[in-house]
């Protein structure tokens, strides 16, 4: 269940989620600010989670917003079926299934039988994040040049998922690499 407590505008931290204007939206920066005359505001940059819209607001220190908590549940991933993807309950084992568009990128990195967690407000699911890292072969990448060792000198490569990303030059075709999830970035090699 969503539980809903008041909070007083100035309370606001980067990362609350608030109900405002009927729809819930996540604080992204909050930055106090005590103008010489008048009182003191908090100006927060708001996000709306199920549209993806920002949102720029002040709340007075007087005002009060009702702060959501989310339930967060681990659920392990099933299978691609066209449009949504299916997921368990790790505790309960009730199947949820969600749109491609809901899921957004996270859905590249997604791997059979991952755990990710899903927050829910009121049962219906608001966000879903995925671990930091996965390990994806490279399908694709130019061999290694000979005598070119230096790090900086990343190459081009295709992984197993379809992403695009760079690697150094000593990864081969085949290799399994650590990638960061957040921007498909090289993290190291594999064990």
């Amino acid at each position: 269940m969503g539980k809903a407590m008041k909070i007083n505008g100035n309370e606001i931290k980067p990362g609350n989620i608030i109900e405002h204007q009927g729809g819930l939206w996540q604080a992204v920066k909050c930055n106090a600010v005590k103008p010489g005359k008048g009182g003191a505001f908090n100006q927060v940059e708001l996000k709306n989670l199920e549209d993806g819209r920002k949102l720029n607001e002040r709340f007075r220190a007087s005002e009060t917003v009702e702060r959501v908590r989310l339930e967060q549940k681990e659920h392990t991933y099933l299978y691609d079926n066209g449009d949504t993807l299916a997921f368990m309950d790790s505790e309960t084992f009730e199947q949820i299934e969600l749109a491609k568009d809901f899921v957004g990128a996270a859905q590249h990195y997604l791997q059979d039988g991952m755990t990710v967690t899903i927050e829910f407000y009121e049962q219906r699911p608001i966000a879903l994040s995925i671990p930091d890292q996965v390990v994806l072969e490279v399908k694709e990448t130019e061999p290694a040049i000979k005598g070119q060792t230096a790090a900086n000198s990343f190459k081009p490569a295709i992984l197993e998922n379809g992403i695009r990303t760079t690697v150094p030059p000593f990864i081969d075709r085949g290799e399994k690499i650590i990638v960061s999830t957040a921007d498909g970035s090289y993290v190291k090699r594999a064990d």
